[in-house]
């Protein structure tokens, strides 16, 4: 399997065509490619785009690289429906990255004062923001205590020719590295990585402890270990084939306003840790793509997350209760604060089991439903079904109280501590007792399906 943007872009042009587009018309890095994107979203179309004439830039710009499941499924190589139990059984499969001497970044190096930031077409998205951000950078830094590298997104604001604003909000791994460094009295080495493949994307996401690094993970969706090659200006590994790597640290004891910006809950985000980001050097191949993710509720800014919680809530179901068929993040829900579980019930209170099970994964979740194997939970429509004709809310509702329940730093609806309340939803029929659903006959079903294929229906 190919370890680069491009090669993955070739391949989604071979197999499915139709799902790449050039626009090649001059368009304006200020509004107008998130605007198309967003029209396109109503349109319920997610074609992999690709800007080749950026007003004020010789560089291309690629967006909706992680947009649909079906899309992330071929970067796997599985069924869409495979997906999330994909992710969950490859993500444990560990394989350690190898590194390499040739890297396709190096083939342009700015350091020092000729590295600068104006060069590249960093998109402003929406009139809320406050400023042109990178939104697909992935940020790669190293614990100063234990050395293990980490990888995550994280919002970053354009501030200068060689300054970025960046938010830690997630208070997750980099956050906790940078207060590590900070309290050792030094800014912590970093790189922004832009242009990469969706499997290094969704392995940045990976729950994994905090005493393994995020590469492995990315070696086990990949199947063969992840190709990585050093940095020039910071002690650094990166992964080989990226399109742009920028170079430098985020400082040790600065702060400055930042934001706010359009998360992907669809609603200005005033919150940062407000840290400051140092440029040393950037390095990018010979006609870069400049990879963008469109911020606030789009398909691509959320779906990744999805497929991240589900297989992660299926590999912890999977270790306490047989029988679970599926678990979906639905993007109604932002793809974080909802999730949708089915399974075969062989004993009551298996779904009180799964609900409390979900939020032990991830306290970013407000609501938990489960429902029965007949019920599709990719299919919102059928979830409801099931709420509106297998729930009495006083036997099958849950309800965990916000001063109990963490929330997300995002959720504008959580307290100033970012506490929310949590629910959880039996939507599944007793075991005995329950009228019968109705059903069509398969054999007629089968001879039917037979008679609309033969008219193209």
């Amino acid at each position: 399997m190919e370890q680069d943007l491009r090669g993955f872009i070739e391949r989604v042009k071979s197999q499915i065509p139709s799902e790449v587009i050039h626009v090649q018309e001059e368009i304006d890095p200020k509004y107008e490619i998130s605007t198309l994107i967003m029209e396109l979203e109503k349109a319920r179309r997610n074609p992999l785009t690709i800007f080749d004439n950026i007003k004020g830039h010789d560089i291309s710009v690629v967006a909706n690289v992680l947009a649909p499941r079906e899309r992330l499924a071929l970067a796997l190589e599985v069924a869409p429906h495979e997906l999330a139990a994909e992710y969950s059984k490859r993500i444990n499969q560990r394989i350690d990255p190898v590194e390499v001497d040739e890297a396709s970044f190096r083939e342009n190096v700015l350091i020092g004062s000729e590295a600068d930031l104006s060069k590249l077409p960093i998109l402003t998205h929406f009139p809320i923001d406050a400023g042109p951000y990178i939104t697909a950078g992935l940020v790669i830094a190293k614990d100063p205590e234990t050395g293990v590298e980490t990888a995550g997104y994280h919002r970053m604001q354009l501030k200068g020719k060689d300054k970025l604003g960046i938010s830690l909000h997630s208070r997750q791994r980099l956050w906790e590295y940078f207060r590590r460094s900070e309290e050792l009295g030094k800014s912590l080495e970093a790189a922004v990585v832009l242009g990469i493949h969706p499997n290094i994307s969704m392995g940045s996401m990976a729950l994994v402890p905090y005493h393994l690094g995020k590469y492995a993970a990315m070696g086990g969706l990949f199947g063969a270990p992840l190709k990585v090659a050093r940095c020039q200006t910071v002690d650094l590994m990166v992964p080989a084939f990226a399109e742009i790597v920028i170079e430098g640290e985020i400082v040790a004891g600065e702060r400055e306003s930042e934001g706010p910006f359009a998360e992907f809950t669809n609603y200005a985000c005033y919150r940062s840790t407000e840290n400051v980001f140092r440029v040393k050097a950037i390095q990018y191949r010979t006609k870069p793509l400049f990879q963008d993710i469109t911020p606030g509720m789009s398909s691509e800014h959320i779906t990744i997350v999805a497929v991240q919680r589900e297989g992660d809530v299926l590999n912890a179901l999977n270790r306490t209760l047989p029988n679970v068929k599926n678990v979906h993040a639905p993007v109604s829900a932002c793809g974080l604060f909802h999730c949708y579980i089915s399974l075969k019930k062989i004993a009551e209170g298996q779904a009180q089991q799964a609900i409390f099970t979900a939020f032990s994964v991830d306290h970013n979740l407000k609501m938990v439903v489960v429902v029965d194997e007949d019920v599709d939970v990719f299919d919102e429509r059928q979830v409801l079904w099931a709420m509106a004709t297998r729930l009495q809310a006083d036997r099958g509702v849950t309800i965990v109280p916000q001063h109990m329940g963490m929330g997300c730093t995002l959720d504008p609806s959580s307290d100033e501590l970012s506490r929310t309340s949590k629910m959880g939803i039996d939507a599944t029929k007793p075991l005995s007792g329950f009228a019968p659903t109705v059903e069509m006959s398969a054999e007629v079903q089968q001879q039917i399906r037979r008679f609309m294929g033969s008219f193209g229906l």
